[in-house]
C-alpha cells in the first residue's frame, strides 16, 4: 500500500482518511482545486510556485483560502520529513468548500495537504495519438485554475487513447490548434527550433512548462510559443512533454510514426535536473 500522510485541521493523518461526506459541496458539485508538486532526491523544485498557484486557483473558484502559500510550503517540508531521505513523492495541496448551493460558500473553504509515494519514471518515453476531445474555451470552464472538474475530460482522452493502443492523447483547443497532452504540456522540435503551444487560456500554463521554456532559452536555443497545427506533429523531429508528474518525457511514437528521444528533450531534462539540484552554470540567472 502506498505510504501517505494528509494534513487536515491541524493534524497529520496516516493513509487515506475519510473526510468528504455525501452532503459536502465538493463531493457532489466539484468545488475542489488542487496543485501538484514533487519531492525527489532531496529537492522539491518550484514548490513555492505550486503552493501559490493552489491559493490563486482557490480564489478564482470563489473560495476563501484559509492558508497562504508560505504556510503551505512550510507544512509541505514538515510532511516530507515524515518519509525516508530522498523519497520520491507527489505533493498535493487542496482547497474545497463544505457548503453552498451550486456556487460554493467561500466561508466554508477547507484545506488539505497530502503527500504520498510516487516513483519518478525513467525517460523511456510514451506513445500518443491525436484525441477527438478538446480543451474548453475560457468562457466554457474554469480553465484559469487547476480545478478537479476539468480532469474528467482528460480521463476521456486517456481512455480513448488506450482503446487505440496509445498511452496518451493530444487535445486541441476549440479553434483546432494543438493545446496539450491529456496530462501534460507539449513541446515539439523541427529543424533545430523548439515550439510549444502559445498560452491561449484553454490549458494550464504549467510551472514545469515555464521552467523548461526558460532553461532552454538561457541555454541558447530558439523556443517559440505559437499556434501549432496538429498536422505539424506528424512531421516533427521530436515531441516531448513537460509536467509535474514526470517532469520531461519524450514521445517515442505519435500516431504511426516512430520518434527518437532526441537532443532537445534530453537537454531539457538535463537542464531541469541541474536546476532542481542547484547546479546550473553561473550564467543562468533564474
Amino acid at each position: 500500500m502506498t505510504q501517505a500522510w494528509t494534513y487536515v485541521d491541524g493534524e497529520w493523518l496516516d493513509g487515506n482518511p475519510p473526510i468528504l461526506g455525501p452532503l459536502t459541496h465538493a463531493t457532489w458539485l466539484s468545488s475542489i482545486v488542487f496543485d501538484g508538486a514533487r519531492a525527489f532526491e532531496g529537492v522539491a523544485p518550484d514548490l513555492d510556485q505550486h503552493c501559490q498557484r493552489c491559493v490563486d486557483s482557490a480564489i478564482r473558484m470563489g473560495m476563501r483560502p484559509t492558508l497562504d502559500a508560505a504556510e503551505i510550503e512550510r507544512l509541505t517540508w514538515e510532511g516530507i520529513k515524515r518519509f525516508p531521505d530522498g523519497a520520491e513523492l507527489y505533493i498535493r495541496p487542496l482547497f474545497y468548500c463544505a457548503e453552498g448551493w451550486v456556487s460554493p460558500d467561500p466561508d466554508t473553504t477547507r484545506f488539505m495537504l497530502t503527500l504520498y509515494d510516487m516513483p519518478m519514471k525513467e525517460p523511456g518515453g510514451f506513445t500518443a495519438c491525436l484525441s477527438s476531445y478538446r480543451r474548453p474555451a475560457p468562457d466554457q470552464a474554469p480553465v484559469d485554475c487547476k480545478a478537479s472538474c476539468l480532469y474528467p475530460q482528460a480521463g476521456r482522452a486517456l481512455r480513448e487513447a488506450a482503446a487505440r493502443g496509445y498511452d496518451n492523447g493530444v487535445l486541441c483547443d476549440p479553434w483546432g490548434n494543438v493545446a496539450e497532452f491529456a496530462t501534460a504540456n507539449l513541446f515539439m522540435a523541427k529543424d533545430g527550433v523548439v515550439s510549444t503551444p502559445a498560452v491561449s487560456g484553454t490549458f494550464l500554463n504549467g510551472v514545469t512548462r515555464q521552467r523548461v521554456l526558460k532553461l532552454l532559452r538561457l541555454d541558447g536555443h530558439v523556443v517559440l510559443e505559437r499556434e501549432i497545427d496538429p498536422e505539424e506533429l506528424l512531421d516533427a523531429d521530436e515531441i516531448f512533454s513537460t509536467g509535474n508528474h514526470q517532469k520531461v518525457m519524450p514521445v517515442r511514437r505519435f500516431e504511426e510514426r516512430e520518434l527518437i528521444y532526441g537532443p532537445f528533450a534530453r537537454r531539457a531534462r538535463e537542464l531541469y535536473w541541474d536546476y532542481a539540484h542547484g547546479r546550473l552554470p553561473d550564467g543562468f540567472k533564474m
